[in-house]
């Protein structure tokens, strides 16, 4: 390359260079085979090491045993969407979701289809600015579940604590901020997330979930659609995205020597509160979140004008920072600063938003 590039793009995101080189090197002759991991069979022995380790791995950095199925599905996180209410929501029992953003909205919409839907919390209008206290959310003792987003990566929040649920399972959407902080799952029933920002390539959606709730699921569930399917096939009842799951084996062992999730957690750190801290000192760009709900992994901001945001975004790019378009719905500047973004990445743009400051002040 001429010049290094940063990639802040909100998804598919940055990989880091150790995992991308590893896979290039594997890409067409994988460990001495005389061909690629991409043509490797679904049902070889090889893959079936992949997937075992992959799988290990995950449950290693989540610190969780056999009581927990580990799945590797398609369709995006927005395919949950569907499947979740499809498989765990119980008859005569509403299930709870807490509106925080776009994908929030979206999930509460698939869910209405199949049953009652009771939105404990909304954040919409105040734009989804906050979050606030979700120990104040009403969470009925008979409720199928509680559906949660822990990361909203359009207006730029996070949640930081859980509602109190009693024996109600939670459900969580963490498809923005996964593995970039430990996390308990013995808080946790079932955790998704698409590879796509912090795990790998687009194609696989990563399904933690207890596996006695797949009990749920009645006969008259699809059988691709079924969870129990997935669980009883190990993800293989169908061709898997092979290649995608590979790279998630990638990217967990890279994560593994970071320091696993408290290694990530101080990286995260590190990049967001030096970010931040840029940001609150200067009268030229503004955060859009409330600081106690600002969001570790996409931190969204605005400039004095439109005019300076579209300099902004012309000049970052020949600068080699790209993706920092918001998103269409909101507008304004966003930096998505996934697991993959090295601090250097985080550290160059600070130093451009500081010469751009300056002369344009």
């Amino acid at each position: 390359m001429a010049k290094k590039i940063y990639n802040f793009k909100p998804g598919p995101a940055t990989l880091p260079d150790e995992v991308m080189q590893k896979a290039q090197d594997e890409f067409t002759d994988y460990q001495g085979q005389g061909y690629g991991i991409a043509e490797e069979s679904h049902r070889s022995k090889t893959f079936q090491e992949i997937m075992d380790k992959t799988q290990n791995n995950i449950r290693e950095l989540l610190g969780i045993g056999d009581d927990y199925a580990v799945l590797f599905l398609q369709g995006g996180a927005s395919l949950q969407f569907s499947m979740l209410p499809m498989n765990l929501m119980l008859d005569g029992k509403p299930a709870c979701y807490a509106d925080t953003g776009s994908w929030a909205s979206k999930a509460i919409k698939e869910a209405k289809l199949f049953g009652d839907v009771n939105v404990v919390y909304s954040g919409k209008e105040k734009n989804y600015s906050e979050i606030g206290d979700p120990h104040s959310w009403q969470i009925p003792a008979d409720a199928s579940y509680c559906y949660v987003c822990t990361n909203n990566t359009i207006f730029g929040t996070q949640l930081r604590s859980l509602p109190d649920t009693g024996n109600v399972p939670v459900i969580a959407d963490m498809s923005s901020d996964i593995f970039s902080r430990p996390i308990n799952m013995d808080n946790y029933d079932v955790i998704f997330a698409g590879a796509q920002k912090n795990l790998g390539p687009a194609g696989v959606t990563l399904v933690v979930m207890r596996k006695d709730l797949a009990e749920r699921t009645k006969d008259t569930v699809p059988t691709m659609l079924a969870y129990p399917t997935h669980i009883e096939k190990n993800s293989l009842f169908n061709t898997p995205p092979t290649f995608a799951i590979y790279m998630v084996g990638l990217m967990t062992d890279w994560i593994k020597k970071q320091g696993g999730l408290e290694g990530m957690e101080k990286l995260t750190n590190a990049k967001s509160n030096s970010l931040y801290e840029y940001i609150d000192s200067s009268s030229f760009y503004t955060g859009t979140a409330e600081p106690a709900d600002r969001s570790t992994m996409n931190v969204c901001l605005r400039l004095p004008t439109e005019e300076l945001e579209q300099k902004f975004l012309k000049e970052s790019e020949e600068a080699g920072l790209l993706g920092l378009k918001g998103h269409r719905s909101v507008g304004g500047i966003r930096v998505s600063i996934y697991n993959g973004m090295p601090l250097q990445g985080v550290e160059k743009l600070i130093d451009f938003m500081s010469e751009f400051e300056k002369a344009n002040s």
